[in-house]
């Protein structure tokens, strides 16, 4: 009896034991998108909240987590070394798969390339973020509640405004889609049914994200709720940071 060829001559391989050492580079690139760096974005979202109530708490909670001890050390071993690896990781497997969502548009192909560009825009939106907010103007280690009016006259900026919502939205949803296929890969999800309950979860989840992010913002645009600090603070500070 004669079996007739699928049609589809490209897709995105599926990950199975054995294939090397890129089973374990994979289940790594997973895990790492969970903990710590999807922890960290989760931490973020909730610290960066506490602008809704006003300049003076979001420069505290500023000041709270840059005084940490060992700041420098937690930053990079926890944050900026496990997200270079699970970014620099997701391009390799981006640029290494075939997605067939031009030639046959089904959920799972939109899913997959939908991911690929929310990550891709978190990356530089991320990078970005951190190179303006830690590398460049006021040095916030040492001025924390200076905090709240540097993110606010960036908010002024049409396009920093634009490029916010724009990685605010790829972040929430990359790591909500993310968290899915993480269960779905760890066998925590094991069922059809209870990966599409987990699914609409997930969905809430990146919404909820969503919406936390775009109340976050619009604080930054409250009238009278902002904090100007003196001149000389600027300077001083940008040298120092310049310095560094």
């Amino acid at each position: 009896m004669s079996t007739v060829a699928s049609p589809i001559t490209r897709g995105v391989p599926p990950i199975r034991a054995g294939q090397g050492h890129s089973f374990f580079w994979r289940r790594l690139h997973s895990l790492s998108g969970i903990i710590p760096v999807g922890a960290f974005l989760l931490e973020h979202f909730i610290s960066n909240a506490f602008a809704t109530n006003g300049w003076k708490a979001y420069g505290d909670q500023v000041k709270f987590l840059t005084g940490l001890p060992f700041v420098l050390v937690l930053e990079i071993v926890g944050i900026y070394i496990p997200l270079l690896y699970h970014s620099l990781y997701g391009f390799y497997i981006w640029f290494r798969g075939q997605s067939n969502v031009r030639d046959y548009p089904w959920a799972g192909n939109f899913m997959y390339a939908a991911q690929r560009w929310t990550g891709a825009i978190a990356f530089f939106y991320m990078a970005w973020h951190t190179y303006t907010m830690r590398f460049s103007g006021i040095h916030l280690l040492t001025n924390s509640q200076a905090a709240f009016h540097k993110v606010q006259v960036e908010m002024h900026n049409p396009w920093s405004l634009a490029f916010y919502v724009i990685g605010i939205t790829a972040a929430s949803w990359h790591f909500a889609y993310g968290l899915y296929l993480f269960s779905a890969k760890w066998g925590i999800t094991v069922s059809d049914k209870s990966r599409q309950r987990f699914g609409w979860v997930c969905v809430a989840l990146a919404i909820t994200l969503i919406g936390v992010g775009l109340a976050t913002v619009s604080a930054f645009f409250r009238p009278g709720d902002a904090y100007n600090p003196p001149a000389s603070t600027w300077e001083s500070t940008s040298e120092t940071a310049g310095n560094h």
